[in-house]
């Protein structure tokens, strides 16, 4: 499973992870079994998936080795009772052909993944779904039913292929015409353009300050850092300058007497925006994580909805988890539901903030107002893992689900422009500095998806789990027929 997802991308991978759990399931006597089973495999995908938080928790937030060890085991065995209990419900549940055992694996595999992306404010880092971006076929689906409903079309295509008795071909004839219709209907679902260019291009400049996390904080480097922001974001020849996520690591009350007027005066005589990553502090005293704009547009703000646990702050009963790691700027605020698209440079933008783009449906509050997309981050945290190439595969999703550019800018990386197809049209090298320059053109429309949501992955699986049932009442309460009599 690993290996399907950046920056490996070996898609049909995942297939092949979730057809063999899918025969092993319907092979299992009893639904411990099958709890097991999707036990199993959950732990070994996001052990291997996540590991990255392993180096947030140990290099940069001070936990002992075995400690920080066992924090990631505890959190890979908590997201793996998910599909654990998927597992165990298949098991339980399943009964009829080939196609009603399909379908309720697909639905049920719909309900976990929608589960782990909203239980106790979710993570779903690592849905299935994200594996499928170009050149997968099943791409094309992305803009209709998102990335849930992608995945349980992946569960289903891989059931199909599992419970299908290719021995008989006649029998498993129809199995094969519902996969290639799957994947053939992607790929023409991929040809179509469900929004379009809307004005003029826009010149922007995504900066990527590479500041190592073990330095950004230390009081002696300030200065330099702040300096470092004022070089890089002299961009004459941009529309829009966009700095990483807390590209400046204090609050805008603490900096230096007369910077953001520097920044903000220099912009203005481009005729330029910069937007710029800092901590702000509200009238009530609270902190957020935001993002700010200076320049030739009024200055606006946006402060992050959907913080990071533990990250960004405690959750209730965890106050003894900072007694053991030491995250500086823990006790944030998040930022009100209905903050308005920000204006920059005569286009309405979306921003989000690092782990926010997670969250496909959050992002559809900007819709249709919103012409781009952009994502600032700091990755920092995860150091030269799989976190950066991943973070970049979901903001792919993102562009395709919302038909909308998504760019970034980030810290170490992936600072990168991404067009409403979902391919990657310019990126830079992860951990170097630079300043990726480039024209994009905002989108008007809607896609499907930015319509109705997870919605539509919500009506597959009830449609699996309805296909489901009625397998079940005929296999269980079937009239028997009585034999003939027998001649006399």
């Amino acid at each position: 499973m690993g290996f399907s997802l950046s920056p490996f991308g070996v898609f049909p991978l995942t297939l092949l992870s979730l057809a063999a759990l899918a025969a092993l399931l319907d092979r299992a006597p009893r639904m411990r079994a099958g709890f097991a089973l999707g036990f199993a495999w959950g732990f070994g995908a996001f052990a291997a998936g996540v590991s990255w938080i392993f180096v947030a928790l140990n290099r940069y937030g001070g936990m002992p080795v075995p400690l920080a060890a066992l924090a990631i085991g505890l959190f890979c065995a908590y997201l793996a009772l998910y599909p654990a209990l998927a597992g165990a419900l298949f098991v339980r549940w399943r009964a009829g052909g080939v196609l009603a055992r399909a379908s309720l694996f697909a639905a049920l595999w719909i309900v976990a993944e929608l589960l782990r992306g909203w239980v106790f404010t979710g993570f779903p880092w690592l849905s299935v779904g994200y594996s499928q971006t170009p050149p997968s076929p099943l791409a094309g689906w992305l803009p209709v039913v998102g990335v849930y409903g992608v995945g349980g079309l992946l569960a289903w295509i891989a059931a199909l292929a599992a419970f299908a008795p290719w021995c008989r071909l006649r029998e498993a004839a129809p199995a094969a015409v519902l996969v290639v219709t799957s994947l053939a209907g992607g790929a023409v679902l991929g040809r179509v353009g469900w929004t379009e260019p809307d004005g003029d291009p826009l010149r922007v400049a995504l900066v990527q300050t590479n500041i190592a996390q073990e330095l950004k904080w230390r009081p002696e480097r300030v200065r330099e850092w702040l300096e470092l922001n004022l070089q890089l974001s002299d961009v004459p020849e941009a529309d829009l300058v966009v700095l990483p996520e807390t590209t400046l690591p204090m609050l805008v009350e603490h900096l230096p007497a007369g910077y953001v007027d520097t920044l903000s005066d220099r912009a203005r005589a481009y005729g330029a925006d910069l937007l710029m990553g800092v901590f702000l502090r509200d009238a009530r005293g609270r902190i957020h994580n935001a993002v700010a704009s200076l320049g030739a547009s009024p200055s606006q703000s946006y402060a992050k909805r959907h913080l990071v646990p533990f990250g960004e702050y405690s959750p209730p009963l965890f106050g003894w988890f900072y007694a053991l790691a030491d995250i500086p700027m823990s006790d944030q605020t998040p930022g009100a539901a209905d903050q308005p698209p920000l204006v920059l440079a005569g286009r309405r933008v979306a921003v989000n903030i690092c782990y926010e783009d997670v969250f496909g449906r959050e992002l559809l509050y900007a819709l249709p107002e919103a012409g781009l997309m952009l994502n600032v981050s700091n990755l920092a945290w995860y150091g030269d893992s799989l976190a950066q190439p991943q973070h970049l595969q979901i903001a792919r999703v993102r562009a395709l689900e919302t038909g909308r550019p998504m760019l970034r800018a980030t810290n170490t990386g992936m600072t990168a422009v991404v067009r409403p197809d979902g391919r990657v049209e310019a990126v830079l090298p992860p951990f170097e500095r630079g300043i990726l320059r480039a024209e994009v053109r905002a989108h008007a429309g809607l896609t499907p998806y930015a319509r109705w949501g997870d919605g539509a992955a919500l009506l597959l699986s009830a449609l699996g789990l309805a296909a489901a049932g009625h397998a079940r009442r005929r296999a269980g309460f079937a009239p028997r027929v009585a034999p003939p009599p027998e001649s006399q």
